[in-house]
């Protein structure tokens, strides 16, 4: 591949889980890469993302934002697995992004660019949008109707933030996101798929009871 390498698409690899502590303890020792404002931007991002409903919280109280800032100080963020010496030539659009950046660079470099853009176009931070402006704001983004010379905002947003986000809500808690399986209870997952083999021959094509309470790898410590 030319250039940068495309960003993996699951947390293998990426940064170490959140050692030996549980997802509110993780919560509280603060973030390990964001800064306050950069922290505030996803935190915002995250509650738009995913509002509190009848399903689950909002996306701070998910743990959304603790599992992004972990990954992004972990060897995912840090660009371990990707190359990122000279000469980096154009690629193709499957190749991912094409930057001599690590994904945590990536990534803080789009909140500034993102914000710049958000207080040109609105009068505002990010942080200070209503929900809904906030929300038609990262849509534009995601479509590429929004621009920055610096960085392409739509790459930042479908290649990065989105999958993070993704990976957030649905990755094993140990990570720091989905707290309390809030993701995996919503769609009736039982958690990790290796003990669930034989329940997956019996169970076929009805109700599984355990799908109320999935098991973590931390349920197995």
């Amino acid at each position: 591949m030319a250039g940068a390498a495309s960003i993996p698409a699951t947390p293998a690899g990426a940064a170490e889980p959140v050692a030996a502590a549980s997802e509110v303890d993780a919560a509280a020792a603060g973030y390990l890469s964001l800064g306050p404002d950069e922290a505030a931007f996803v935190e915002a991002l995250v509650d738009v993302m995913c509002p509190a409903d009848e399903l689950t919280p909002r996306g701070v109280d998910c743990g959304l934002a603790l599992f992004i800032d972990r990954q992004l100080a972990g060897g995912f963020g840090k660009g371990e697995r990707l190359y990122l010496r000279g000469p980096i030539r154009p690629g193709r659009p499957e190749d991912g992004y094409q930057l001599p950046l690590t994904p945590e660079q990536f990534f803080k470099i789009g909140i500034s660019a993102a914000d710049a853009s958000c207080r040109r176009l609105n009068g505002k931070r990010f942080t200070e949008l209503s929900p809904q402006d906030a929300d038609a704001f990262l849509a534009a983004i995601a479509d590429g109707k929004i621009t920055d010379e610096r960085v392409s905002l739509s790459e930042w947003f479908n290649e990065l933030v989105y999958p993070l986000f993704a990976q957030a809500c649905f990755a094993d808690p140990i990570y720091g996101g989905n707290r309390d399986k809030v993701f995996w209870k919503m769609i009736g997952y039982p958690g990790l798929p290796a003990v669930n083999g034989l329940n997956i021959v019996r169970y076929r094509g009805k109700p599984f009871p355990g799908a109320r309470t999935p098991k973590s790898m931390a349920d197995f410590g």
